[in-house]
C-alpha cells in the first residue's frame, strides 16, 4: 500500500480512529494486525519471511539475554545475524551474484555454472520467488525492516537493551506499518518502550502530524513526481539527449530522490506522531551541507548513524592509526552502496562518497601540518555548499543508472562535463513547466532553510495551512500513485 494513494488515507483514518478507542492490550493487537495488512497488500506470501526473521529474532533475543556464558551469547547472536543477512543477500543478491559469477566466466570463454533460481527450487516455490523474467523477487522493503531487526539483538547481546518477553510487541517493533517498507531504521531503545506505553490523545500532537503528512505528500506528489516526468525522458532515451538535457536531469534527480525518500520519511514519522508515537528524524536540509561528511550527517540519519554504530565503530572506528580510519570509512560506504541494491553501479555510488570523505580527511591534515585552515565566512560556506552539491550529484548519476551497464553513466558524465548551453533542451516539459519545476526547487530551499517547522500551535493557522496544502497537493500533484523510490531497496 503506498501512502499517496487513496487507500492509505482511508487505512490511516480508520486505523487513527479505531487506535484511539481502545486499550493498551487492543491498540498494539490493533497496530500489529493492519500492519500485516498494510504489508500484505504489496504481495501476501512475503510476510511468512518477515515471520520467520521475527520468530529467530524473538527466540535469539530471550536465550542472549539468559545466556551466562558469552560463547553462547556470541553463538546466538552470529545464529541470529546470519538468518537475517542470509535471507536479505539471497533474495538481494542472488541474480547479481550469478549475473557476476557468468559473466567473469564468459569473458574467458568459460560455461556459465551457476543457473538461474527456478531451476534449483520446486516449481510451486518458483512462482512466488521469480518473476516471469526468471529473476529473484526482492521483498518489499527487505533491507529496512531487516537492519531493525539485527539492531535489536546486537543491542539485546551488548546489554543496552532488555529482552522483549512480549512477542506481539515484538513483531510490532518490526512491523510498524509507518517505517515498515522504508524507514527509519529504529533502534529498539527507540521503539520498544513506546509500545508499551498508553498515549492519551493530544490534539498539539495531532495537528503537528498531520502538517508534517501533508508536506511529505506536497514533496512527494508535487516535487518530486514532477520532476521524475524530466527524469525518466531523459534517463530513459540516453541515445537522444545531449549534455544539458543531461545535466539538468540530473539536478532534477537529485532533487526528485530527496523529495521521494524526505517525502516518504515526513509521512511516516507523521502518522506515528498523530497516534502519539516518536520516530527519529531522517533528514535535516542534506543540500545546506557545506561538506560530504557533514551531507551524511544530513541524509537518511537512520542508515548513516546505523552503518556507524554497528559496522564502522565494530570496524575499529577512529582508533589504530589514520590509515585504518579511512579503510573503515571506506568500507562502510562500500557496504552502503551494495545495501542500496545489487548493481556495480551502487557500488561505484558507495566508492565515489567513500573517496569523497577519505580525501577531504587527508586534505584537512595537510592543510593542518602546513599551518594553514580554510576560513569561516559566508562566502567559503556557500562555495563549501556548491561543491558539495556537485559532488553528491555526479555519484546521483552512477544510482539513477543503477539497471543499466556502468559504461551508460560514465558516457552521461562525458556528456554533461562537455555540455553547452547553446543545446536543445529535450525534456517532456514546456518551458512553463520547466520553470515551475526550478520554483518548486527554490521554494523547498528556502522553506527548509528557513521555516525548518510549520506552525500548527495556532488552530486556526493550522486549518489555513493544512487545507492550502492538501489543497495545493491535489490541484498541483500527479496524482499516479507513483511507488516511492526506497521501496526497492
Amino acid at each position: 500500500m503506498v501512502f499517496n494513494s487513496i487507500q492509505f488515507i482511508v487505512f490511516f483514518i480508520v486505523v487513527t480512529l479505531a487506535y484511539f478507542s481502545l486499550s493498551w492490550r487492543g491498540r498494539w493487537m490493533l497496530l500489529l494486525a493492519t500492519s500485516c495488512y498494510f504489508y500484505m497488500v504489496f504481495k501476501p506470501v512475503f510476510i511468512l519471511i518477515l515471520f520467520g526473521t521475527i520468530v529467530i529474532d524473538y527466540y535469539a533475543g530471550i536465550w542472549i539475554a539468559q545466556a551466562e556464558d558469552q560463547r553462547r551469547k556470541r553463538l546466538l547472536l552470529i545464529i541470529s545475524l546470519i538468518s537475517n543477512i542470509g535471507i536479505l543477500a539471497f533474495f538481494k543478491y542472488y541474480d547479481f551474484g550469478r549475473g557476476s559469477v557468468n559473466d567473469i566466466l564468459n569473458f574467458f570463454d568459460l560455461r556459465s555454472i551457476v543457473p538461474p533460481l527456478e531451476r534449483l527450487i520446486p516449481q510451486p516455490i518458483a512462482q512466488w520467488m521469480v518473476d516471469g523474467g526468471g529473476h529473484v523477487i526482492l521483498p518489499i522493503g527487505l533491507s529496512f525492516h531487516t537492519f531493525q531487526a539485527m539492531s535489536y539483538t546486537i543491542e539485546v547481546y551488548r546489554g543496552n537493551q532488555a529482552a522483549e518477553k512480549n512477542f506481539g510487541i515484538y513483531a510490532l517493533y518490526v512491523m510498524f506499518y509507518p517505517q515498515l517498507v522504508a524507514g527509519p531504521i529504529e533502534r529498539p531503545q527507540n521503539m520498544l518502550h513506546q509500545f508499551h506505553t498508553y498515549f492519551k490523545y493530544d490534539f498539539e500532537q495531532v495537528k503537528a502530524g498531520l502538517m508534517q503528512m501533508a508536506f511529505g505528500m506536497f514533496k512527494k506528489i508535487v516535487i518530486a513526481d514532477r520532476l521524475a516526468e524530466v527524469v525518466n525522458y531523459v534517463y530513459d532515451n540516453p541515445a537522444q539527449q545531449n549534455g544539458l538535457s543531461l545535466l539538468v536531469a540530473t539536478t532534477f534527480f537529485a532533487f526528485q530522490i530527496y523529495c521521494d525518500f524526505s517525502g516518504y520519511s515526513d509521512i511516516a514519522i507523521g502518522a506515528a506522531r498523530v497516534m502519539g508515537f516518536t520516530l527519529m528524524d531522517n533528514f535535516r536540509s542534506p543540500y545546506e551541507a557545506s561538506s560530504v561528511a557533514e551531507f551524511w550527517g544530513r541524509w537518511h540519519i537512520s542508515l548513516s548513524t546505523w552503518f556507524k554504530d554497528y559496522l564502522y565503530i565494530p570496524l575499529g572506528g577512529n582508533r589504530n592509526g589514520e590509515f585504518n580510519r579511512y579503510r573503515n570509512q571506506f568500507i562502510v560506504f562500500l557496504v552502503s552502496g551494495l545495501w542500496h541494491g545489487a548493481s556495480w553501479n551502487y557500488v561505484i555510488w558507495g566508492a565515489l562518497h567513500g573517496t569523497y570523505q577519505v580525501s577531504a580527511a587527508i586534505r584537512d591534515k595537510w592543510l593542518k601540518k602546513a599551518g594553514l585552515e580554510i576560513p569561516k565566512n559566508i562566502l567559503t560556506k556557500t562555495l563549501g555548499i556548491v561543491f558539495t552539491f556537485v559532488l553528491v550529484t555526479i555519484a546521483w548519476v552512477f544510482f539513477r543508472n543503477h539497471m543499466s551497464p556502468v559504461s551508460r553513466s560514465f558516457t552521461f558524465l562525458q556528456k554533461m562535463a562537455t555540455f553547452s548551453w547553446s543545446e536543445k533542451l529535450y525534456t517532456p516539459f514546456n518551458a512553463m513547466e520547466m520553470w515551475f519545476c526550478v520554483f518548486l526547487i527554490i521554494f523547498l530551499l528556502i522553506k527548509e532553510h528557513f521555516v525548518l517547522r510549520i506552525p500548527t500551535r495556532n488552530t486556526v493557522a493550522f486549518f489555513v495551512l493544512f487545507g492550502l496544502t492538501v489543497f495545493l497537493t491535489y490541484f498541483l500533484g500527479l496524482v499516479t500513485e507513483n511507488q516511492f523510490i526506497y521501496f526497492q531497496f
